[in-house]
């Protein structure tokens, strides 16, 4: 643990790099491939604003967040396009669809009776309803949607409670299926009726596209928090585009949505940003002393 301040001076943000940030600079410039660990308070952002302002190759600056994509806008330079996943695949897929989306919430029965399932199931005498089907097909699509495959299949049926058992799941997951194909079909006419088409939606059918992301290079923010299915089109354009991921594990927040650490095995040059500017080196050598001792206790 460690605390600095970074010093006014040269740099197109008015600051001195240390030398993590100098180190991420050189490698930038140099055309390679980054993965950038950074940690809370590391200057994050202010790293990235380093690299845009390192030569005047134009950019993608990537987040999940729409607020933090906002914030980037407004200091990166204008040769940068700061921007999140959903704003790419809603202009590239989303405009045959528009006129359903924020559609009000269809009930499960409702669906039910779109996706023509009418009749109960029992398995092993575990009695499925067919409202039931019907919620676990549309889990099934947003299974799908969130991975980085190319076709719905039993893996993306989830494990049921009261279903765990592997020859009941097999069975539920093979009758679910065939309905959550038809749920699917539906989210993709631009005329369906049967399910609510969701932002999910369109992002899964972006990937299907395989798009290829404008720009020299790709930083892409909160990479820790990336789900499968982003992380299949940013690995897509490797060889023509650099790649810059950054993140921090340990503020890692999306997981319940399928997100996960793509730095941890992603290719590239690893560098890390360890030199905090929220506290002085005097609260940081403190704070030593104290983890030390717990530790120390604790052991």
């Amino acid at each position: 643990m460690s605390g600095s301040r970074a010093v006014p001076g040269g740099g197109g943000v008015g600051l001195e790099p240390t030398g993590e940030q100098a180190a991420a600079v050189r490698a930038f410039t140099a055309g390679e491939d980054l993965v950038l660990q950074a940690g809370a308070g590391t200057g994050k952002t202010t790293t990235l604003q380093m690299l845009a302002d390192a030569d005047q190759r134009r950019g993608l600056y990537v987040a999940f967040n729409r607020s933090v994509a906002d914030h980037a806008a407004a200091r990166f330079p204008a040769r940068v396009r700061c921007t999140t996943a959903h704003a790419l695949a809603f202009r590239a897929a989303a405009g045959p669809y528009r006129h359903r989306l924020g559609g009000v919430r269809i009930p499960s029965r409702q669906v039910a009776a779109a996706l023509d399932i009418t009749r109960r199931l029992t398995l092993g005498g575990l009695d499925v309803e067919p409202w039931t089907l019907a919620h676990i097909a549309l889990q099934t699509v947003r299974a799908f949607c969130w991975s980085a495959d190319t076709d719905l299949a039993l893996h993306h049926v989830p494990v049921q409670r009261g279903a765990e058992d592997p020859d009941i799941h097999q069975a539920l997951a093979k009758a679910v299926l065939p309905h959550a194909h038809q749920a699917w079909q539906d989210a993709t006419d631009p005329d369906g009726r049967a399910i609510r088409f969701e932002h999910d939606h369109y992002l899964k059918m972006w990937q299907l596209s395989r798009p290829r992301l404008p720009g020299d290079y790709v930083l892409l923010d909160e990479a820790q928090d990336t789900n499968p299915v982003l992380e299949s089109v940013i690995h897509a354009q490797r060889g023509h585009t650099q790649l810059v991921l950054v993140g921090d594990l340990a503020q890692q927040i999306y997981a319940w949505r399928g997100a996960r650490d793509i730095m941890a095995h992603s290719p590239g040059t690893r560098l890390c940003l360890t030199q905090s500017f929220r506290f002085g080196p005097a609260l940081a050598e403190e704070a030593n002393r104290c983890w030390k001792r717990w530790t120390h206790r604790c052991g």
